[in-house]
């Protein structure tokens, strides 16, 4: 049987204080949720994932986790509780409803590895376990701005996600559940069923505050490598065909000759892209000697470049593209280039560079007989 993991993503993050979810904030360049999901799976210990979401945001979700291993997005309820309620009904209902399950929040985006697999070895004795870590901080009990009592912190835990539970003995918990309970483990302890304590980590933060972003940066980049590529195309001018520059058409009386468009601007970001990632080029992915490429718009092969980069789990950076010429003119369309470039790769335009120079007449470029294009990509790369 499969093990599967509710993803927590149903809550509006009003702690926060963003005028979006706090699960969709980016984080190094890619949504909190991604992050969440993506160290949900990377023990292998976890076959799918069911996200539980806000009501009327499925697609938004699901384009988030697009590439992931996910059954269809459940909308969630008012509260947590009835919000994994509606994830456990949804499993139930599974022609193989799993026999174990895990309750993971998508504000968490960092899971140390071995965590997942020593909370499922937990299960063959308990029917619940969850990662804590012991308080070491002083409690104080307050009231109107003021210290009411201290509390001892003696056997006190601050628990964490993901947490794993036999499915049939949770699905029963919430079935009976009498009170409202802030984690799952609650409500076994209600039924009377013991729960393991496993050792947490203090990198397993969730996301709540502001204050919390830099903090989970801080403990995701040393396990990124940083990654540079570089690309270079050139093209022929000639008549009949249009002028396509970096995704933007530009009036001219030539055009480049090519296979697909010949846009040689976004030709050269994808071979940077891809060499940034030790893919090869673009001839590679897509074969000129093949007719589904002819006069294809190049918009499609960026798109796939940045595709690649969301499925090895990298981050890109910025990129960097330099075209080669004596005409057209440039610098009045590289801010529409800049935004054409910002829109294909999902990044913000502050993070695109386009620019142009000239080999002062010298060359083919010179004597306008073709344009080239060189690129540079700036990735962030996982180590493991």
């Amino acid at each position: 049987m499969p093990v599967i993991a509710l993803l927590m993503a149903a809550g509006r993050g009003q702690r926060f204080g963003a005028d979006r979810p706090k699960q969709y904030l980016p984080l190094l360049g890619r949504p909190v949720l991604r992050h969440a999901a993506e160290a949900l799976l990377a023990d292998g210990a976890v076959d799918l994932l069911l996200p539980v979401v806000p009501p009327g945001e499925a697609a938004t979700v699901e384009s988030i986790l697009a590439g992931l291993p996910c059954l269809p997005a459940v909308e969630g309820g008012a509260t947590r509780q009835a919000s994994v309620r509606a994830g456990l009904e949804a499993l139930a209902t599974l022609a193989e409803p799993p026999a174990l399950v895990l309750v993971h929040d998508g504000a968490r985006p960092i899971l140390p590895r071995g965590t997942i697999p020593a909370l499922l070895a937990a299960l063959e004795t308990h029917p619940g376990a969850i990662p804590a870590q012991p308080v070491s901080d002083t409690l104080k009990l307050g009231q109107d701005g003021a210290i009411r009592k201290t509390v001892p912190r003696d056997n006190l835990y601050r628990a964490q996600t993901p947490q794993a539970f036999r499915f049939a003995a949770l699905l029963d918990a919430h079935r009976a559940a009498g009170q409202e309970a802030t984690d799952d483990a609650a409500l076994l302890e209600a039924a009377g069923l013991p729960v393991a304590l496993l050792p947490g980590s203090e990198t397993n933060l969730k996301v709540t505050y502001p204050e919390d972003l830099p903090r989970a940066e801080a403990a995701l980049l040393p396990r990124y490598l940083p990654a540079t590529g570089t690309g270079f195309d050139v093209h022929r001018l000639v008549e009949g065909r249009p002028l396509v520059l970096c995704g933007v058409t530009i009036p001219s009386p030539l055009g480049l000759d090519g296979h697909s468009d010949a846009d040689v601007g976004l030709h050269a970001l994808c071979d940077a892209i891809y060499g940034a990632l030790a893919e090869g080029d673009i001839g590679r992915h897509f074969p000129p000697s093949e007719a589904e490429w002819k006069d294809a718009d190049s918009a499609r092969f960026l798109r796939h470049a940045a595709s690649r980069v969301a499925a090895r789990g990298a981050i890109l950076t910025h990129v960097d593209v330099t075209l080669i010429c004596e005409k057209p003119k440039i610098t009045p369309h590289s801010e529409a280039m800049r935004a054409r470039l910002a829109e294909l790769l999902g990044i913000p335009v502050t993070r695109v560079s386009v620019k142009a120079t000239t080999t002062e007449k010298l060359g083919f470029t010179g004597r306008g007989e073709g344009i080239a294009a060189q690129a540079a990509a700036s990735l962030l790369v996982p180590s493991e």
